[in-house]
């Protein structure tokens, strides 16, 4: 039996997708590149870290177009060294008039607290949220740059600035701003605290106690905040050398509330709120 030619049958091709189905899809993808981009940066501009990085640029276009450059010396992210690892501040402005020391909140809905509270309530409809006294937080940036400055306390000024929509319903301290306030306040000290020679000894000694502003100076430091709440990890009293160990307040105000103590107690009293806020 004699097989078919095969060359008498018409050749069938496969499908697929060619070089100019390639390229049409390629050409479409590169077309929607913007969708992508603005996807990637409203994501970003959600989560926690694009809202400081909004609040934080917020202050600081302010504090540039707003504030004599001649006058206030600006410094932002600053990093420094403190007895339980390091401390970051959002800006520090440094003038004849003093030493403003300015924590950023970018926030929404009502803000809830009181001066001597140790913890505030920001309310969106119903949820609540609690977070650290930012006038609390604040003071450890002050302690901070008091000691690396070697400066008299009252020459240091706390600011706390709240920008985007948060509506502030307490009645507060005038430190405690809204949007571009901080400003006005900071303009508000007309007395002189210190002459053109101080100021220079102030600006060189802050950029030689700072740490490198780098995003690995960053991450080390968000390191450090995560073990410093770590009940794993091993710490040291910065009073006596001893271990510091993780409580719960019994009675008092912060009653309920975790702290870290000294295991030396009550040889040693040294203790410290168990917070990330830094």
């Amino acid at each position: 039996m004699q097989l078919p030619d095969a060359r008498q049958f018409p050749r069938v091709e496969r499908p697929g997708i060619g070089l100019e189905s390639s390229n049409r899809l390629l050409m479409a993808l590169l077309s929607l590149w913007w969708l992508f981009a603005a996807l990637a940066l409203a994501l970003f501009l959600r989560s926690n870290v694009g809202k400081g990085w909004v609040g934080e640029s917020v202050v600081r276009l302010n504090a540039r177009f707003r504030l004599d450059k001649g006058t206030y010396h600006r410094f932002h992210n600053v990093t420094l060294f403190t007895p339980d690892g390091t401390t970051q501040i959002d800006h520090v402005l440094v003038s004849r008039f003093g030493v403003f020391v300015i924590e950023t909140k970018n926030m929404q809905g009502w803000i809830f607290g009181r001066q001597s509270d140790a913890w505030w309530t920001q309310s969106i409809y119903f949820n609540k949220r609690r977070f650290q006294n930012p006038l609390r937080q604040n003071f450890k940036h002050v302690k901070a740059l008091e000691s690396v400055l070697a400066v008299p306390a009252q020459t240091l000024h706390s600011v706390v600035a709240f920008v985007g929509s948060a509506t502030l319903k307490t009645e507060l301290p005038r430190n405690v701003t809204q949007g571009a306030g901080f400003v006005s306040y900071v303009q508000s000290f007309t007395e002189p605290v210190f002459d053109d020679q101080e100021i220079d000894r102030l600006v060189a000694a802050l950029k030689a106690g700072r740490l490198a502003p780098t995003a690995a100076t960053h991450r080390a430091h968000v390191q450090a905040l995560k073990r410093r709440d770590d009940p794993a990890a091993a710490e040291l009293c910065p009073k006596c050398g001893s271990a510091l160990v993780l409580r719960t307040a019994m009675r008092g105000e912060g009653s309920g509330k975790r702290f870290w103590g000294c295991s030396a107690f009550p040889s040693c009293r040294y203790t410290r709120p168990s917070t990330g806020a830094a």
